[in-house]
C-alpha cells in the first residue's frame, strides 16, 4: 500500500509539474462532471458537493481532531492508561503540520485551478488540494488516536467512517469545480502515507492495554 501510493503520488506530481499527458485526465473529469451537472435537475447534488466541500476546511476537520483526541484522552484516563494524555500533543502537533505539508508544495507547483484563470499574486495555487488534506490528516489522526482504547469492530467502524468523509470531500470538491481530480488525488495519496506511517507509530498505535469495544468501566 505505502508503495503504491508513494509512486502514484510521484507520478501526478511529475506530471503536473510537467504539464504532461496526464493532465487530459482532469479535463476530461472536469467536462463530463459539467455536462452530468447540466443534465441533472434541481441544485440538490450542488448543495450536497459545497457541504462535502466544507467538511475539509480547518474550522470542522481540525475542530473534529481536536474533539477526537480530547474524547480519547478521557477514554484512556477511565481506563487507567498510563499514557492516556498522548492524543493530545498528537492531535495538536498534527493540527500544525497541515499547513507545513500544504502551503509549500501549493506555492511550489503554483497550479492554476479548474477556472482557468491564472493564479493572482497572494494566491499559492491548486495542488495538492489543501481540504482533502485537512479531511485525511483531521478525520484520519482522529480515527487513530479513538481507535488506541477500542476493540476491533469498533476500530473498522472508526476507519471506515474516516474514509467515507476524506472520499466525500475529495468528490465533493470535483463536483464543484473548485479542484482537478488530480489535485484530490495527490492529497489522497499524500494522507494516506501520513496514516500508514502512524498507524504504526507507538503514540497512535494500539494502547498498552489490550481493550474490548471499549475501555474497560466505559459506558
Amino acid at each position: 500500500m505505502p508503495v503504491v501510493l508513494g509512486v502514484l503520488l510521484l507520478v501526478v506530481s511529475w506530471q503536473v509539474a510537467a504539464d504532461g499527458p496526464l493532465l487530459g485526465l482532469d479535463r476530461w473529469t472536469q467536462h463530463a462532471v459539467r455536462e452530468v451537472r447540466h443534465a441533472l435537475p434541481g441544485t440538490l447534488l450542488d448543495h450536497l458537493g459545497e457541504a462535502l466541500s466544507d467538511l475539509g476546511g480547518g474550522p470542522v476537520a481540525v475542530s473534529v481532531l481536536l474533539l477526537g483526541a480530547a474524547v480519547a484522552a478521557g477514554r484512556e484516563l477511565r481506563a487507567g492508561f498510563a499514557h492516556w494524555w498522548l492524543p493530545l500533543p498528537v492531535a495538536v502537533l498534527t493540527a500544525g503540520a497541515i499547513p507545513l505539508l500544504v502551503v509549500p508544495a501549493k506555492a511550489w507547483f503554483a497550479r492554476p485551478g479548474p477556472s482557468g484563470l491564472p493564479l493572482a499574486a497572494d494566491q499559492w495555487g491548486w495542488y495538492p488540494s489543501g481540504h482533502t488534506a485537512t479531511a485525511a490528516l483531521g478525520y484520519g489522526v482522529a480515527a487513530l488516536l479513538l481507535a488506541r482504547a477500542a476493540g476491533p469492530r469498533t476500530r473498522r467502524l472508526l476507519a471506515a467512517g474516516a474514509a467515507l468523509l476524506v472520499a466525500g470531500v475529495g468528490l465533493g470538491l470535483v463536483w464543484s469545480d473548485y479542484h482537478w481530480l488530480l489535485d484530490v488525488v495527490a492529497s489522497w495519496c499524500a494522507g494516506g502515507l501520513v496514516l500508514w506511517a502512524l498507524a504504526r507509530w507507538p503514540l497512535t498505535g494500539r494502547a498498552g492495554q489490550d481493550a474490548g469495544d471499549g475501555p474497560p468501566g466505559a459506558a
